[in-house]
């Protein structure tokens, strides 16, 4: 079979693997569609995903749609259609039992936070747990369904801000997960939603995702004292300081994007002036569930899919999911 692999920053290969057969708990799966996520381009371009340095091959990618090949349990027929949990958690702590995706020990699908490496969907076969199995429902075309996982993160998000429920909504930043924390809030019964960012582009897919005002950055800021609620998707230090700005008092601002691991300038004397809460999210955990119920009653988000590439294209696919001018979620075809 072939596989993806990453060798070294921008040294990606589209090359020969071993064949996969599962034991007894595991499925074999043949890959539909892979997302490229932004730790996947930081993997490509850097050869690192913050303090995660490649240090054997590893093939790409966690968001996924697929068919089972086979399951040697007879529980899943060959060509159900499925998404996959992407994680394996780790042991239990005090006080954080019930949230597994904070545990330590753990890994995801194509990190190197560990090694032997943990390799990801980026190949025409792979091996999964049969408990990580997602089943799709006939409905949810395979290519929406490779949402699954960013738009579990996203639910995450807003499960972390509480409930938004008839409140007035900022997302910062209208990438991928900007577009899909649109989408999540409003799912979850926002009153409204605006976004910023700082391309005219990525705000015309916000506003088919539902949001009701865009607001181009370079041009005009939010207005402070103003919401309920912001997500910041941006990573963009300036961006944190405009939320604080922009989120009213008492109000909540989670901070959504993986900020840079340094020391970074961050103006946060309105934060205590207003008694603001800031949080912060990592991944999700039982939201993929939920991820996949809306999906499949939704075909908004095929606003998010901007490009699908062969796998066998990848640098073009990887430099085309790096503009945010030309793309927001870019999907490998298998």
């Amino acid at each position: 079979m072939k596989a993806l692999s990453i060798h070294a920053a921008e040294d990606i290969r589209w090359e020969d693997a071993p064949e996969v057969e599962p034991a007894p708990h595991e499925v074999r799966l043949r890959i539909a569609y892979v997302g490229i996520c932004g730790s996947d381009l930081h993997y490509y371009y850097n050869g690192a995903n913050g303090a995660f340095v490649i240090t054997e091959p590893l093939t790409p990618g966690h968001e996924l749609s697929a068919v089972v090949d086979l399951d040697p349990s007879g529980e899943f027929a060959p060509g159900t259609p499925v998404t996959v949990h992407p994680a394996r958690y780790g042991t239990s702590a005090p006080d954080i039992e019930d949230r597994p995706h904070l545990w330590a020990g753990g890994d995801y699908l194509g990190s190197a936070s560990v090694t032997p490496h943990r390799q990801g969907a980026a190949a025409e076969y792979m091996l999964m747990d049969r408990a990580n199995l997602r089943r799709l429902p006939e409905s949810l075309p395979l290519r929406r369904g490779a949402l699954a996982e960013p738009l579990a993160v996203a639910l995450h998000a807003v499960t972390i801000a509480g409930d938004v429920t008839g409140k007035k909504c900022l997302v910062l930043g209208s990438g991928p997960i900007g577009l899909l924390a649109v989408a999540a809030l409003l799912h979850r019964g926002a009153a409204s939603v605006d976004a910023t960012d700082v391309r005219p582009e990525p705000l015309e897919r916000a506003t088919a995702l539902g949001a009701s005002r865009t607001l181009l950055v370079t041009e005009e800021s939010p207005e402070a004292n103003t919401y309920d609620v912001v997500l910041e998707c941006s990573a963009a230090p300036v961006s944190l300081s405009s939320g604080v700005l922009a989120v009213r008092p008492a109000g909540i601002l989670v901070q959504v994007a993986i900020l840079p691991d340094r020391e970074i300038p961050v103006n946060l004397a309105a934060l205590v002036a207003k008694e603001v809460q800031l949080r912060g999210t990592q991944r999700f955990d039982g939201e993929i569930d939920e991820a996949i119920e809306i999906l499949a009653a939704d075909d908004r988000f095929d606003e998010v899919i901007t490009q699908v590439l062969p796998a066998s294209d990848a640098v073009h696919a990887f430099a085309t999911a790096r503009d945010a001018s030309l793309s927001a979620k870019v999907l490998l075809e298998l």
